[in-house]
């Protein structure tokens, strides 16, 4: 059987995987074979078996290398035995701690612990308090445990607070040099109530050049970047934590920067009536929605104002109501942008963008970091508007640099994969639209099925398949084009404060603005490169020759950018389903409407209309009768009764119980007549409170049971070792 080396993941149900370095399918490690290592664990691995499916089963011949980042976890005190049961239940052990290795931790906090004694198959890991994070109910503590669980950076080094302090307070004269003054243009930031950091500006105008039909009539659309670039050098401090971190952590209520506040929130946020450096993406965009021309330029800008989404969609639903009279100078200058804005939308549809309207929400906290409410997010004209500046200003920073022939990070979104394709197509057929997808799906042709059955009444299940086909986006220096916005090529050039890729475009056309050419390993070098003004149809330089090292650099960076997107996403929905998990245990025992979000072999989601939050209604809730997957169709259905749950089905159900460390949320499903019965049979709905106790009682036997369990193993394990020791010194002699 064949041996390969990858990660351990492990699974919160006690046995694990192997994610091979080859990318080929995981590898199944039974519970047995995980006693010996942990999450996260580099290991070597023989394929020994494959099971009825074809998945290959295997065991740890090697521990290439342990994770030495801290594991975060609850202290627990049971039966004279400390320990340390771990925050993410992948570890799949406690850790033993000595009694004078708790650095002062009472029972119940938080705390850090770093391995002193690894796992084996006849002992447990043991480990030392090395930080107490505080008492699980402290307010944000919810945010401390994820950033350490998901081994986020938030905390800047030394030198790079140090070289941030050291900067100006405001831009200096030779920061002016070599750039054009545009303090005199009318830009304006465009943002959310509680933006801290403004990193774009836009001012629009209607142009009309030449005559007759080889005349141009349309829009000068100019959009200005902070210029981050001009503060954070290659291979300084600054630099060095910022692609560590890669991107902004956002949470609720507070915000993980990628770079220290004065820069993010001071000298490179776009403040009102503050002078500040910037890119410049001016272009100028026709009639019917095309960009003609653009270029690249560094400036000096004043934003004119602080404008929020609501403020300018209030403008632009009436321009003679309060709000427009509030900002009388600026309204011109936002019809305009509706203008251009309404174009670009035009063209969107011309290429076949894929636009789906979904459901975001936004978790609305009280003083103590608790949720308040969870509201439904408002998507604007404002916020439409602003999106199609910045995609426009986006792509004409990836053909820029592709018509350069210059290595970059490429936003890319490839379309679905065969298997997907073909799960679409057969999901399709069952519900009997005839809609076909050709081997290579266009974007035109996902956007057709979504235009044709917006109004339909599963539309919302329909259009989630769509979105299920497509792939996840990720930034890499092989450009194969977004399919998703049906662009060519596509990159992030607008969000430099809060995205390293973005940081890295703004370096790579300033130095072809200068006839340079830009390397990670070092900084940008002379090169003669003529650089060709943005005109579409233009011809390319020829193509300058690219090492292999240099594009192994760049293939790395891309991993890294998209790897730290990931764990920024899983960190904030940990975060958000624990504060969601939080708030549902006072709602135990209530019931609500809710819609199924999703189907599974083992039961469906539910997301609850009132409250925006999601649980599971297990298989076993549903009734008593056999149900089946159906994966075609993506629903369950009951063989008895014929009874089915898909994806959009309206339903209604009880709150059953919340499990906070698992961060999940149990619903059952109610039928009518079921109060009834029950008061027929004596008994009542179990109050919330009631049950709230039901479930701390639980969780407390749970853990003393487990505790108990410990003591066992450890007891058995004590043996065990004496009695290899005691082998060990008569086979000595």
């Amino acid at each position: 059987m064949s041996e390969v080396e990858g990660t351990v993941l492990g699974h919160r149900d006690g046995h694990g995987f192997v994610r091979r370095d080859d990318n080929e399918p995981d590898i199944y490690l039974s519970p047995q074979e995980m006693r010996a290592v942990l999450h996260r664990d580099r290991v070597r691995v023989r394929v020994v078996r494959y099971d009825r499916k074809g998945r290959p089963e295997g065991r740890v011949l090697d521990i290439v290398e342990r994770r030495k980042s801290p594991i975060i976890g609850r202290l627990l005190h049971e039966n004279g035995i400390w320990l340390v049961a771990p925050e993410d239940r992948r570890y799949g052990q406690d850790i033993l701690i000595p009694k004078n290795a708790t650095a002062n931790a009472t029972v119940g906090q938080v705390v850090a612990i770093e391995l002193t004694e690894t796992p084996s198959m006849y002992s447990q890991p043991v480990g030392r308090v090395t930080e107490v994070l505080g008492e699980i109910d402290d307010p944000g503590m919810e945010i401390e445990i994820a950033v350490r669980k998901y081994e986020v950076p938030h905390r800047f080094s030394p030198e790079t607070l140090a070289q941030a302090a050291a900067l100006p307070d405001r831009i200096r004269p030779a920061d002016k040099r070599h750039r054009i003054d545009l303090t005199d243009v009318p830009l304006v930031t465009i943002d959310g109530e509680d933006a801290r950091d403004f990193d774009d500006a836009v001012y629009c105008e209607p142009l009309k050049r030449g005559r007759g039909k080889t005349g141009f009539e349309g829009w000068r659309l100019v959009v200005a970047i902070a210029d981050v670039s001009h503060y954070v050098k290659p291979g300084e401090p600054l630099d060095e934590d910022a692609y560590g971190r890669a991107t902004s952590v956002y949470f609720p209520r507070r915000v993980i920067p990628m770079l220290p506040e004065k820069l993010s929130n001071g000298l490179c946020s776009l403040n009102p009536d503050e002078e500040r450096l910037c890119m410049v993406c001016d272009m100028l965009v026709s009639k019917g929605g095309e960009i003609e021309a653009y270029q690249f330029f560094p400036a000096v800008m004043r934003s004119h104002a602080r404008l929020t989404y609501t403020e300018v969609a209030a403008v632009l639903a009436n321009t003679r109501g309060s709000e427009a009279q509030r900002r009388v100078d600026l309204v011109p200058h936002l019809l305009n942008l509706h203008e251009v804005y309404r174009a670009l939308l035009k063209h969107r549809g011309t290429r076949g963008a894929v636009d789906f309207e979904s459901t975001e929400t936004q978790i609305v906290c009280d003083d103590n970091g608790r949720i308040e409410k969870i509201v439904p997010r408002t998507r604007t004209e404002a916020h439409r508007l602003i999106e199609e500046a910045m995609l426009a200003a986006n792509v004409c920073a990836a053909e820029f640099i592709a018509v350069h022939k210059h290595p970059v990070l490429y936003r890319v979104h490839e379309g679905p994969t065969p298997e997907k394709r073909l799960t679409l197509q057969n999901y399709l057929r069952t519900l009997g639209l005839g809609f076909s997808l050709s081997d290579e799906p266009k974007p035109s042709e996902l956007q057709a099925i979504a235009q044709a059955t917006k109004d339909r009444v599963d539309a919302m299940q329909i259009h989630s398949m769509l979105l299920r086909s497509m792939q996840q986006a990720i930034y890499t220096a092989t450009n194969s084009g977004h399919f998703g916005l049906a662009y060519e090529a596509y990159a992030h050039f607008t969000s430099p404060i809060r995205r390293y890729p973005d940081l890295l475009v703004h370096r790579v056309i300033k130095a072809l603005l200068h006839g340079k050419r830009y390397h990670l390993a070092s900084a940008a070098i002379e090169e003669d490169v003529p650089v060709k003004p943005g005109r579409k149809g233009g011809k390319a330089p020829g193509k300058p020759a690219i090492s292999a090292h240099e594009g192994e650099l760049w293939e790395a960076a891309g991993a890294h950018c998209s790897a730290n997107e990931r764990r920024a996403d899983e960190a904030s929905r940990d975060v958000e389903a624990w504060l969601k998990c939080r708030f549902m245990r006072d709602h135990l025992g209530e019931e609500y409407s809710g819609t199924v979000s999703a189907a599974t072999s083992f039961g469906v989601f539910v997301t609850l209309d009132e409250l925006y939050v999601e649980g599971l209604v297990h298989i076993t809730e549903l009734g008593g009768e056999y149900f089946r997957f159906d994966e075609a169709r993506q629903e369950l259905r009951g063989e008895r009764t014929g009874v089915r749950y898909a994806v959009g089905s309206r339903v209604r159900v009880q709150v059953s119980r919340v499990d906070l460390d698992g961060r999940k949320i149990d619903f059952r499903m109610v039928r009518e007549g079921d109060t009834e019965q029950l008061l027929q049979r004596g008994r009542k709905p179990v109050p919330a409170t009631q049950a709230l106790k039901e479930v701390q009682a639980k969780d407390r036997a749970a853990k003393s049971a487990r505790a108990k369990a410990v003591a066992k193993r450890s007891a058995v394990a004590g043996k065990a070792t004496r009695a290899g020791k005691t082998a060990r010194a008569h086979k000595g002699r």
